[in-house]
């Protein structure tokens, strides 16, 4: 163990940890991999059994031969993770028959802390030289023969044996489909008398950086040395132990050489201030997705939806997932990541939480029949066929089109195609006709030739010649000949090393380093342009960062409890077409994690891709880039592409540093002889011990000490490590034991453990997300009560509730016995209806039995609205905008939500328990009793607050409107002799004119939404001899949503009564629900103004009256800076209660002579009216010559107004008149200009005491200055006021 030790103090800063052999072990024999049999497979599906299948085609249990070092103690081995890992599939059997080309793969192991190992696979074909190992798959391939033959006998055969040599080429062809018995034994047939059997064989290294290009390299040569007629120059343990041990990490923006068996290999790694290590070819990923698709999917990852990569190429998988990961920067992600998928961890793809994963898939499988549990908000990747699948509501990446076009400049440059890169791998073009099995044989045969193909550029009369040969049947089947012959065919076995780009060959060394330094230069300026993104969107994100901690103890203890970012300033500074994906990237949690990151750098050490970051947003302020367009949507551009690539190549062309040269080492001479074609046995003894006296070893380990003191120190003077570590955990929705599965131990325990995990977490979430959605809504009320600063917009709450939508879709996913359709949550509501209404038909009643709500009193004569689920299912139903499942559950949450039903929904659909057991498995959350009533208990919580989040969102659907009319019976007719109507109103548009029956005092009627309801002009014709009506107030309801508003109006409709009006506009008011007492009418919304009334004409003193309309003006002001979809009604602010009109009504009336004269009221606007008689006549006689031309024309405008408002047809009486006038003035901005004329005319002298307001000078001016404010805004009035005046 001392050489372990010895060898392990300085892993942190080896190239490679473990160098790792897996394959066959010749002592257990032949173990079937039922497991790695159904990767690939259908997920969820009953896959056909595992002896139907060819014994070559089978999979068969690999085991980890041999590891050196034994262990580091920096990055303990998990065998069963990498034996997993390195061979999915498990063990393949080939024959000389069959293609054998040596095949790469990378993987990657994530722990349970986040941290991140990579593994690089060579995998090769091996000889089989165990006797019991080919007589055992004599045995298998005899039996299998026997069924094959008893299953086949009543089948013709109709294909040429030409094909089957063709196809038995295919890896992925299954012979079970063959007509014939004789075809499947030519397929997959074995004779060891007359066969020589192969078996895969991987080596692997394990490294704690990505440096792929290297890794492959140095693999390739170990196989090469395998394979070669002559004995390397050294044994192979002397390349190992080099590897192992005697090379170094490169430092931090330097280049290192080292030795490889025939050649030396160089790799690199970026400076502090560039961007992170990525060695994965980006141009690659690009090429298989296409630009725009691959855009689509990072704008997925980034707002942390489920991701799934679909491939039969586990490289190809890799190389996606790692692209995409890596142009995340400064961001991270956070949740599962598991590029490459074991078979045994299919059932991790049942995970509630966000996760990005990679699926093999099987050659010929229909994604259509590929069975998910859960795809609401699934962005599936079908990386082969070149197509992606998003999610509903998907929210599209800030100036996308100039973004795409900048990478596609880019990729242009380095001479790669944007669009369609690489030939694709389907076999018919979507527009061609199906493609026979003969042809699918045959288009494999080439597949092998593409599989690097895309790491490199094409040439195009190479790549006309490869498809020429991919098109052409005969030289498919002549080549098939030609191989199994052993003869080769040089122009195509050149096109093939053409098309393989040599990156791992040991060809022409100068044309590998110069295609390695032409990636590496495209990797960096593809990343640096996402970068620039970032440093653009976010580069005032500092001023938005709250902190309000003292000390980092202190900070992670009340983590959960604190705003660490303040979004609603952030999303109001940043330009419209920003808002839709930034509203929703600044909730995920890798944007949390970021600003956690930004606020624990005052106490600690600053993360290191945090460091790159805010270093950019430096450079850039200096250099005054934002400040200009701060606000702006304009596309930048990065400026620092050739800068970044130069960095690259000055490093590969200039090598820093020479890693020490292999050697021979002091090893027991004979053991491990060279033979041609296998890998020997290494000696353990040399590989476990690594070097005592190397230099960078003992700086390493000096420099970890000295890390290690520090860390020490530094835990004493802050805080525990595992308490922060802890906390940490807490403070993540999720917390890290969920951010990966474990890979080594699957026992039913682990899973059960596993899946009691994610039901803790979505109740944590839940939780989480109910209290945001509260906080945010009360502190947009309390400002509505006066307290505080708004802390939420629409945008941001149809976020949230977009986010509750997807927290409750993944709820329902959870556990499924059998998907059915894509919306687990509708498809449960589906069962439950069809459900309900058969007992309803079997009890001969017409419809489910509903709960009745009570009548409150604010509700008299509007009949209930019966609360019922399948009724509101019957309204989404009915919706035609709605196309799919997932549409219909997000509005149905969103319908419940509003009406403050959704918990109690829920309840009732959880209810019936029988059918939650047919759909759901014993671990899935919606059967854990506990987990599941404290999350009904938190939804219940959103009633506390009103959402729109329905009638905002659906504002083009067909709603039924009921109307009640409540007299004032006492004193008046509750029936009129006349012909009364109704206009509603509001905040999407108007009902228009409707008659209303005779004696009629309730109707409904159908119109397009209205959104929330703002006034109601009721009126009549006058006519009969009961004309004159007395009205209380106009109920209207929703009858979808159940919103009930209610009308004042308290006056008179009639002629020579209150002020002649035939026709008021009331203004609403939303009515709350019944049921709702005292205590929770404290904490709610406050009620939108009513209509103005006789009511208000209530004494008030001077400084009141001044108060109001400073209040009234301010809250017009305030309704203006919001934006502009989050406003609400502007009529209210002008003519509701404590509203413009309502304050300068108190202004006119204070000291105004009002009392009766001869029973006859005076209002305010016969002021008005004698004013303007006087202005006119003053006019005719000339007296206003000596006025200046500024003063004619207001005296003309006010004349002119009044004469428009007074001979319009519409009776809307004296107090209707002066709203009008009051309105029109503040939208066309005369009223300052009006005030000062009608103090000067003499009438006021006979209609105002001395004391009135509107006669001292100083009052009048400040009134003015006031007003004066309201010019810098553009008034608009609605249709209902203005109805009939053309001005």
């Amino acid at each position: 163990m001392s050489g372990t030790s010895a060898g392990s103090a300085a892993a942190p800063c080896r190239f490679a940890h473990y160098f790792v052999i897996c394959g066959i072990d010749t002592e257990t024999g032949l173990e079937p991999d039922e497991l790695a049999a159904s990767q690939g497979a259908q997920p969820f599906i009953d896959i056909c059994e595992n002896f139907e299948q060819s014994p070559l085609k089978r999979t068969f249990k690999s085991k980890v031969l041999a590891r050196y070092p034994e262990n580091v103690e920096w990055n303990p081995f998990d065998q069963d993770a990498v034996n997993m890992l390195c061979m999915p599939k498990g063990l393949s059997f080939r024959t000389q028959a069959d293609q054998r080309e040596p095949q790469f793969h990378s993987f990657i192991i994530t722990k349970e802390d986040g941290s991140r190992t990579y593994g690089f696979v060579h995998t090769f074909y091996e000889e089989v030289t165990s006797p019991q190992i080919c007589s055992a798959m004599q045995t298998l391939y005899q039996m299998h023969n026997a069924e094959q033959t008893n299953a086949a006998s009543s089948s013709s055969s109709s294909s040429s044996s030409m094909d089957s040599l063709a196809s038995s080429l295919d890896d992925g062809y299954s012979p079970t489909s063959s007509s014939s018995s004789s075809l499947s034994r030519a397929a997959g047939s074995y004779d060891s008398s007359r066969d020589t059997l192969y078996v895969s064989k991987a080596l692997c290294l394990i490294t704690p950086m990505p440096f792929m290009h290297a890794c492959r390299r140095f693999l390739a040569q170990m196989h090469s040395a395998v394979i070669a007629a002559t004995a390397p120059p050294l044994p192979l343990e002397s390349y190992v132990y080099n590897i192992l041990y005697e090379v170094p990490l490169p430092a931090l923006g330097r280049s290192l050489k080292f030795h490889g068996i025939y050649e030396s290999i160089v790799c690199q790694r970026p400076g502090p201030g560039e961007l992170p290590l990525a060695d994965f070819p980006l141009a690659e990923a690009f090429s298989l997705l296409g630009v725009e698709n691959l855009v689509q999917v990072f704008t997925c990852t980034l707002l942390e939806m489920q991701i799934l990569l679909y491939s039969q190429d586990y490289q190809r998988l890799m190389t996606v997932a790692e692209g995409i990961t890596t142009l995340l920067f400064p961001f991270q992600w956070q949740h599962v990541y598991v590029p490459i998928l074991p078979a045994s961890l299919l059932h991790f793809l049942d995970a509630p939480v966000p996760y990005l994963m990679g699926l093999q898939s099987k050659e010929g499988t229909d994604r259509s029949k590929l069975e998910l549990p859960q795809e609401a908000n699934l962005c599936f990747v079908d990386i082969d066929n070149h197509s992606i699948e998003l999610p509903e509501d998907f929210p599209q990446f800030p100036n996308k089109t100039e973004f795409i076009q900048e990478l596609t400049e880019v990729l242009l440059s380095f001479g790669f195609s944007a669009n369609t890169g690489a030939p694709p791998r389907t076999r018919s073009s979507p527009g061609s006709t199906s493609s026979t099995p003969g042809r699918e044989r045959k288009s494999a045969t080439l597949r092998q030739l593409e599989d690097d193909g895309r790491n490199g550029n094409l040439a195009g009369e190479e790549l006309v010649v490869l498809e020429l040969l991919q098109g052409n049947a005969t030289l498919e089947r002549l080549q098939a000949l030609t191989k199994r012959t052993g003869v080769t065919v040089a122009r195509v076995e050149a096109l093939r090393a053409g098309v393989k780009g040599q990156p791992t060959d040991g060809g022409n060394q100068t044309g590998g380093e110069e295609e390695e330094l032409r990636n590496a230069k495209l990797n960096v300026q593809l990343r640096e342009v996402f970068a620039s993104r970032f440093t653009t969107m976010f580069a005032d994100y500092e001023s938005f960062v709250i902190q309000s901690a003292p000390d980092l103890e202190s900070w992670l203890t009340n983590r959960e409890q604190m705003h660490n970012f303040d979004k609603a300033s952030f999303l109001s500074d940043q330009p419209e077409p920003y808002l839709p994906f930034l509203s929703h990237f600044i909730e995920t949690q890798m944007f949390a994690t970021f600003i956690d990151n930004k606020i624990m750098s005052q106490w600690e050490e600053k993360e290191p891709m945090l460091h790159v970051f805010d270093t950019r947003i430096d450079k850039a302020r200096l250099y005054n880039i934002r400040a200009p367009s701060l606000r702006s949507s304009c596309y930048q551009r990065c400026s620092i592409l050739k800068e970044s690539a130069q960095a690259i190549e000055q490093r590969l062309m200039k090598i820093d540093h020479t890693a020490i040269h292999p050697h021979l080492l002091d090893m027991k001479i004979g053991q491990g002889k060279y033979e041609q074609g296998f890998f020997p046995k290494l000696q353990t003894e040399v590989l476990n011990t690594g070097p005592s006296n190397n230099k960078w070893c003992h700086k390493a380990t000096t420099a970890q000490r000295r890390k290690d003191r520090h860390r020490q120190q530094t835990e004493h003077l802050t805080l525990d490590n595992d308490l922060k570590e802890k906390y940490m955990q807490e403070a993540r929705s999720l917390g890290k034991n969920l951010r990966q599965p474990k890979l080594s131990d699957l026992s039913p325990a682990v899973i059960a453990q596993t899946n009691w995990k994610f039901v803790e977490g979505l109740l944590k979430e839940c939780r989480m997300k109910t209290k945001r959605m509260l906080v945010e809504k009360m502190g947009r009320e309390a400002v509505e009560l006066g307290h505080g600063e708004a802390s939420i917009t629409g945008l941001e709450e149809n976020t949230l509730i977009a986010s509750l939508c997807d927290l409750l879709e993944r709820i329902w996913s959870h556990g499924l016995q059998v998907k059915q359709g894509k919306s687990a949550l509708w498809s449960h509501l589906l069962h439950y209806q069809a459900r309900e209404e058969m007992l309803a038909q079997q009890a001969d009643s017409p419809a489910p039995r509903f709960l009745e709500r009570r009548k409150s009193d604010s509700s008299i004569a509007m009949p209930s609205l019966r609360v019922s689920l399948i009724q509101d299912m019957r309204h989404i139903q009915s919706m035609s905008e709605i196309k799919t499942d997932v549409g219909r559950a997000r509005a149905w949450i969103r319908l419940s939500l509003e009406k403050k039903l959704l918990s109690q929904h829920l309840k009732q659909l959880l209810s019936r328990q029988a059918l939650t057991k047919k759909l759901y498995k014993r671990y899935a959350f919606l059967r854990c009793e506990e987990e599941k009533e404290q999350f009904l208990f938190h939804l219940l919580s959103l009633n506390a607050v009103d959402y729109f989040c329905f009638t905002s969102v659906f504002t083009t659907i067909m709603i039924p409107y009921r109307v009640v009319i409540i007299p004032i019976k006492k004193l008046s007719n509750a029936m009129t002799t006349s012909n009364p109507w109704v206009c509603v109103s509001g905040e999407l548009g108007d009902s228009g004119i409707m008659q209303i029956p005779k004696n009629v005092l309730e109707m409904t009627f159908d119109c397009q939404n209205l959104g929330k309801l703002t006034t109601v002009q009721l009126g009549h014709d006058n006519a009969g001899l009961l004309a004159k009506w007395l009205v209380d107030c106009v109920m209207v309801r929703n009858e979808i949503t159940g919103h009930t508003y209610r009308f004042p109006c308290g006056r008179w409709l009639g002629k020579g009564v209150d002020d002649g009006s035939l026709e008021r506009v009331l203004i609403g008011e939303l009515v709350l629900p019944s049921g709702e007492d005292d205590s929770a009418r404290a904490c709610r919304t406050p009620p939108l103004q009513r209509s103005p009334s006789q009511g208000r004409h209530i004494k008030l003193n001077s400084a009141q009256i001044q108060e109001g309309i400073g209040e009234a003006v301010n809250n017009i002001i305030k309704h203006f800076h919001k934006p502009e979809k989050e406003r609400g009604s502007l009529t209210v602010l002008l003519c509701g209660e404590n509203s413009l009109v309502a304050a300068l009504e108190q202004f006119f009336h204070h000291g105004f002579k009002s009392a009766r004269l001869f029973q006859k009221t005076v209002f305010v606007w016969d002021f008005v009216e004698k004013a303007v008689a006087y202005m006119e006549s003053a006019d005719q006689v000339g007296d206003l010559q000596e006025t200046t031309e500024a003063m004619k024309m207001t005296c003309q405008s006010l004349c002119h107004y009044f004469n428009a408002i007074n001979s319009t047809s519409r009776n809307i009486g004296k107090d209707g008149k002066f709203q009008l006038l009051v309105c029109l003035g503040a939208r066309d901005r005369l009223l300052p200009q009006w005030l000062p004329l009608l103090v000067e005319c003499p009438v006021i002298l006979q209609m105002y005491e001395d004391t009135a307001m509107l006669r001292d000078p100083s009052t009048l001016n400040t009134l003015i200055s006031v007003l004066e404010t309201l010019h810098d805004f553009s008034i608009t009035l609605e249709a209902s006021l203005v109805k009939g005046i053309n001005l």
